[in-house]
């Protein structure tokens, strides 16, 4: 949490803000600007006097075009707004500890009020919010409730008023803009809104259900009407307005408010993760931890609750953490050398990586490749005959202890990116982060340190540099960066291992349109045009419309859903998912030419599940083994789990999860010919649960 307390540095800003701004004044006949307003209108722009003094401008514009100079509290239309309820600020608040101002649309009738009544009241009442320092260092979240709302209660034009004033022409830091529930009649205007408003709201405008609403604001914060455990006294606050107005009493102001600060330290500490634990930053979306469950996860019997009342899971990563704790620590510039000679600086030998992290386009090697990727055509391993006596003497106890020694293995590198405070809201989970050497690299933008962050790496295929990017299943708050990344990346086919949600918890947020249709994500358009659906996988074909350039491209979406909520797949038909993913990825590559140069194998695949390390390792690890085992006829399950997990850290996240590599090879091996169909692996007792 920020310090609501001042620096040095910004007093003196302050004093420097109100002698400039009231020259202005003065020439205008007007008083002298309060200085507890200049600290809004500074606060609102992280105390960067340039840009506090143009939403001063932009204030004073506004106001003056709509006619809000003054505000008679007294007046009758204006008390009558007041006490519809439209709007009210909700006396909780979000994990970073913004305000929560809350807009009930279906209590908005445009034929009853005027626009400059409800602004008027908007203003009053946000000015009592923006007394409290909490809510100025830390922002505001606008949620507009579109519950049982009829098209006579949306105003068009009300709407674009409210939403450019509060992100350009209003002394406080608009975080994000919940639409909730909104009707199938909204998604036109919506649609039209979001271009309008795109330059200044860029990614932060959101349209959620209820129960995605716990993705944005926790449960605590939350009105009872929306599942949650706040009770809204629009009353109560409406009093506590008119005493601020008339005393500006900031006790009063912080009485009103849960500090974000206070709830969570009255509530201890219970989150026992210890991966990657992060002093004082709490993510609004990275509340959860990811685990590997000590036992079999169709066994598991103690489930955790974490304060906000999600599922949670204990971590299995724990003696690593103990571990890296230990290590130095390097920035995350810097790289290492790894015991099998490949060094994180080699990405840039084979495929160069751009400023924004992307493969560069090159002309086609005659040669293989091989010596550019971590997995290449080596002596060793195992023939698929070996690998079966290697899995029947161990068996599944032998291989979970298998497993077990790649686990206590340290990190391969730091994660010091993913730890920073601006990029740790970006993260699904509060202890799978980026290893900060084969990350993804979006394009930085100005005044923004978190744009160039997703939670997404390289990871290297057979005989083939940047086969993979592995990452999380995007947030709502992160759709936009991830249609950049495969933008940038030319990827041509995102396969998603996981459900959007499985026994009650969201696990990936629907960042693609579900049905035929399309969703504006950032700069990107992204239109569903034809579906496949098999009994084991769904195959979506979409086309993605970069606005910036007006070029499209065709990607397609496999997603596969028959990995069931504990356990693992049936092999056959995760096999068959895998091949029909290399099918699409070659057509996909062929219709890129002659645009594609890289190589013959084409683009990075974006591979994904919730956590971007479990079901997603198992995906690429068993991708690769089966590549090798074509090429030269032998696998090496253990290593190529080791190296996937220098370039995407704890990959394999299960110990069943390493057990079913296995069992996936031997599978396609009985299915081409290469074993006997009647050759057994594993006894009955070890192969219970699969």
């Amino acid at each position: 949490m920020i310090s609501s307390e001042l620096s040095h540095e910004e007093e003196k800003l302050i004093d420097t803000f109100c002698k400039k701004v009231n020259t202005y004044r003065q020439h205008e006949s007007k008083p002298p600007i309060p200085r507890n307003t200049a600290v809004k209108f500074l606060m609102a722009r992280k105390f960067e006097y340039n840009r506090a003094a143009e939403l001063y401008h932009a204030h004073e514009d506004m106001r003056e075009k709509e006619n809000l100079q003054f505000i008679d509290v007294a007046e009758a239309p204006f008390q009558k707004e007041l006490k519809t309820g439209k709007f009210t600020v909700l006396s909780g608040r979000d994990c970073h500890g913004a305000g929560i101002a809350l807009f009930t649309a279906r209590l908005h009738q445009p034929s009853e009020t005027t626009h400059q009544t409800v602004l008027k009241a908007l203003i009053y009442l946000l000015d009592a919010a923006l007394e409290s320092r909490e809510t100025q260092r830390n922002g505001l979240v606008f949620v507009y409730d579109m519950s049982d709302s009829k098209y006579g209660n949306f105003d068009y034009d009300l709407s674009i008023k409210i939403l450019n004033m509060l992100k350009g022409a209003y002394p406080a830091r608009l975080k994000k803009v919940l639409i909730v529930t909104a009707p199938l009649w909204f998604k036109a205007p919506f649609k039209i809104l979001r271009l309008f408003v795109r330059e200044k709201l860029r990614d932060r405008v959101y349209t959620v259900n209820q129960n995605q609403l716990l993705e944005h604001i926790p449960r605590d914060s939350l009105p009872n009407k929306f599942g949650g455990n706040l009770k809204v006294d629009h009353k109560h606050w409406l009093q506590v307005c008119a005493i601020i107005h008339q005393t500006n009493d900031q006790e009063v102001i912080n009485a009103y408010f849960v500090s974000r600060k206070r709830s969570l330290m009255s509530q201890g500490s219970s989150d026992n993760s210890e991966f990657v634990h992060i002093d004082g930053i709490e993510s609004e979306d990275s509340k959860e931890s990811v685990t590997e469950k000590q036992s079999n996860e169709g066994h598991e019997k103690n489930d955790v609750i974490d304060r906000n009342g999600f599922e949670k899971e204990v971590n299995f990563e724990k003696e690593d953490n103990r571990n890296h704790s230990k290590r130095r620590r390097n920035s995350g510039n810097q790289t290492s050398k790894h015991s099998n000679g490949w060094s994180p600086n080699d990405v840039n030998e084979s495929y160069p990586v751009d400023a924004y992290g992307a493969p560069k386009p090159c002309k086609k090697r005659s040669g293989s490749g091989a010596d550019q990727s971590m997995h290449i055509p080596e002596q060793g391993g195992m023939t698929v005959e070996e690998l079966v006596e290697h899995v029947k003497s161990l068996g599944k106890k032998g291989l979970h202890e298998e497993y077990g020694l790649i686990r206590r293995e340290p990190p391969a590198g730091t994660f010091e990116v993913s730890k920073a405070k601006h990029n740790v809201p970006k993260n699904r989970y509060s202890d799978v982060l980026c290893l900060d050497h084969s990350r993804f690299i979006l394009p930085a933008e100005e005044n923004d340190p978190s744009s160039d962050y997703i939670n997404a790496n390289f990871v290297d295929g057979y005989m083939q540099k940047y086969a993979y990017i592995s990452t999380q299943g995007p947030l709502p708050k992160t759709f936009a960066d991830f249609w950049r990344m495969v933008w940038l990346s030319q990827c041509v086919t995102i396969v998603m291992t996981t459900k959007t949600q499985e026994k009650g918890r969201v696990k990936c947020g629907q960042y693609w349109p579900e049905q035929t249709g399309l969703l504006e994500c950032g700069e990107f358009i992204v239109t569903s045009t034809a579906i496949e659906q098999n009994r084991e996988y769904t195959i979506t074909t979409l086309r993605l419309l970069n606005t910036n350039t007006s070029e499209s491209r065709s990607v397609q979406h496999l997603q596969f859903t028959s990995w069931p909520d504990y356990g693992i797949p049936p092999a056959s038909g995760f096999l068959e998912f895998i091949l029909r993913v290399r099918a699409c990825q070659a057509e996909n590559t062929r219709l890129l030419e002659p645009s594609w140069q890289g190589h013959p194998l084409g683009p990075p695949m974006v591979v994904h599940c919730s956590a971007g390390i479990g079901r997603t390792g198992t995906f690429i690890n068993t991708d690769i083994s089966l590549s090798r085992l074509d090429h030269i006829h032998t696998v090496n399950i253990r290593e190529t789990v080791r190296r996937i997990r220098s370039q995407r850290a704890f990959s394999i996240q299960m110990p069943d999860q390493y057990v079913f590599c296995h069992l996936a090879v031997i599978e396609y091996a009985k299915k081409h010919g290469l074993l006997s169909e009647e050759c057994p692996v594993l006894e009955d007792s070890d192969s219970e649960g699969f």
